[in-house]
């Protein structure tokens, strides 16, 4: 499988490229904004496509073409305000679901954020970033796709356990970046993954048998 990975070089999407290029089942595509980022992925024999987020559908969906499925896990970064949140998080993903319906690709997995589903859990402290990914979310969700969407609670950097708790609901938590790629590694191999929307942090069941419980 052909794999897009928007937000390649963000911290999960660079787990989620080695695990692509490490499966023999899949090859990573890596989407990023810079030549010297292109060239980054290209030294480690990683396929490269450029386009920008806040550039148009059509680019986007060029950077599409000969995908089997698309992986969106790019974000403006804590350190940005609500206008680049809005462009990135809210705008980027809509156009990057716009972008795969246009190239057909059918396989769509978002990385989200825990609770976001429920307005009373939107963070306090940056009530824009959860509206962003709300948003988003039910746009994948009402696209026509087949969509999942990881809703992962805090994220860190601690090596993954491979072990997690996922259900449409959970309280807040932390789990390691590394665990949610090999969520979304796994989601691309299982299709009863398909049309589900869940919460996940670390927990201590393995994470096939998590996902294949939702």
């Amino acid at each position: 499988m052909n794999v897009l990975i928007i937000g390649a070089n963000g911290q999960i999407g660079r787990h989620i490229v080695r695990k692509l290029q490490e499966s023999d089942k899949h090859n990573a595509i890596a989407m990023v904004r810079s030549d010297e980022q292109k060239a980054a992925f290209e030294e480690q024999g990683v396929q490269a496509v450029l386009a920008d987020l806040e550039g148009s559908i059509d680019e986007i969906a060029r950077a599409a073409e000969g995908a089997d499925a698309v992986v969106f896990t790019a974000g403006s970064g804590g350190h940005t305000g609500a206008d680049k949140t809005m462009m990135i998080d809210l705008d980027g993903a809509i156009k990057s679901v716009e972008a795969a319906k246009q190239s057909g690709v059918r396989r769509f997995i978002m990385v989200s954020a825990i609770g976001v589903h429920h307005r009373e859990l939107w963070m306090e402290s940056a009530p824009y970033y959860s509206a962003a990914k709300h948003y988003a979310d039910i746009w994948l969700q009402q696209s026509g796709l087949d969509y999942t969407i990881v809703r992962p609670g805090g994220l860190i950097n601690e090596p993954g356990t491979g072990k997690v708790t996922a259900a449409v609901d959970l309280d807040r938590g932390e789990i390691p970046r590394e665990d949610v790629a090999e969520a979304i590694l796994a989601s691309l191999e299982n299709p009863h993954t398909i049309g589900k929307a869940f919460d996940m942090i670390s927990g201590e069941t393995p994470i096939l048998e998590a996902l294949n419980a939702l």
